[in-house]
């Protein structure tokens, strides 16, 4: 193998329950994110997330998920929970990432290939990296639809790109190949029901990327 052989580091987003979360970290996840939006399915109460946040070890980064939310109500849910990222998928401004930075939160922004904000939208935040997504579905996050992964290949080379809509076990191979990303995020492509995680799938979807060595030197983002 290349001595710079790099392996993209796996999110896994929407988890609700302690087990399965420990179970993403035995199995080497890099981080596991936690969905404090309402609306979603995979919605979480502090009391919750904190529970899981605190069964969890200093390896594994925990990423409270947010959607157009408050600059004081996004660390509310930081402190109860002590999440030390923060995922931003709404239309947020720069200012907000800004304060949260200030705050040494490690901040990433999702931006959209056909919404807003979009991939020509980088430059004005300060995000620690980003999440790119199609954003063609009723609710932000990727409603399990594949799109072409290669559009956010160049984006990838200037900026930290975790890639993230639509992914499985059965096309994770095939995306990393064509957008080379420096992380990947599933939630709907290993689960048996909205935050209920399938452990088989979660194993295979790890093992999968664990398996795609990508010639490159990159930055770990979690």
């Amino acid at each position: 193998m290349h001595h710079n052989n790099f392996i993209p580091q796996v999110k896994i987003c929407g988890l609700t329950r302690v087990e399965q979360a420990l179970q993403c970290a035995d199995l080497g996840a890099d981080a596991i994110g936690f969905v404090f939006y309402p609306k979603s399915p995979r919605h979480l109460t502090d009391d919750r997330a904190g529970k899981i946040c605190s069964a969890l070890t200093d390896r594994v980064k925990t990423v409270g998920v947010f959607v157009n939310e408050s600059f004081s109500n996004i660390m509310k849910h930081v402190e109860c929970c002590d999440l030390s990222t923060v995922q931003l998928h709404g239309q947020e401004s720069p200012d907000l990432v800004r304060r949260l930075c200030n705050e040494n939160l490690q901040v990433i922004k999702a931006l959209f290939i056909d919404g807003n904000p979009s991939l020509n939208d980088a430059e004005n935040y300060q995000a620690s990296a980003f999440l790119v997504e199609c954003a063609q579905g009723k609710l932000p996050g990727g409603n399990a639809l594949e799109w072409n992964w290669d559009r956010a290949k160049s984006f990838g080379e200037k900026h930290p790109l975790i890639i993230a809509g639509g992914l499985s076990p059965e096309n994770v191979s095939h995306a990393i190949k064509v957008s080379s990303p420096h992380a990947v995020d599933v939630s709907s492509g290993v689960e048996s029901n909205p935050g209920d995680k399938d452990m088989g799938k979660v194993a295979v979807f790890l093992n999968t990327v664990f398996r795609c060595g990508i010639n490159k030197n990159a930055e770990k983002i979690f």
